[in-house]
């Protein structure tokens, strides 16, 4: 059994800053984790992916997002909690915001981005950026 907890999220102007977080546990030492999000009327969009490496985490960045959101992760209390520093934001950020982990698996590094790679998700935030 997985639980994936998210926290964060809320409105804030262009140019602004907001911080997601999310809580994964269960029966696995780590997952991998990706923030996706979806815009109403467009399909969901990787923008963030870790493996969460203790010395040297493998990440990935939606090019849309690249230098303005930063993703990492830390344990804390047997969870794994991952958050995503979102800077710079600008209107096309608009969406709501989605955590997924998996446990890990080779697959993952040719496909960080894409939804069907992860297996749980958590509930969703709304971002919303306004001018």
């Amino acid at each position: 059994q997985v639980e994936v907890v998210q926290s964060g999220g809320g409105s804030v102007q262009v140019g602004g800053s907001l911080i997601l977080s999310c809580a994964a546990s269960g029966d696995a030492e780590k997952f991998f984790v990706g923030w996706f999000r979806q815009a109403p009327g467009k399909e969901r969009e990787g923008v963030a992916a870790t493996d969460a490496g203790t010395s040297t985490a493998t990440i990935r960045y939606a090019e849309s997002v690249k230098g303005r959101f930063t993703i990492s992760t830390v344990k804390d209390n047997g969870k794994q909690i991952a958050y995503l520093q979102m800077d710079s934001l600008k209107s096309e950020d608009t969406a709501v915001y989605y955590c997924a982990v998996t446990k890990p698996t080779s697959g993952w590094y040719w496909a960080a981005l894409s939804a069907h790679v992860y297996k749980f998700w958590g509930q969703g935030t709304q971002v919303t950026v306004s001018a």
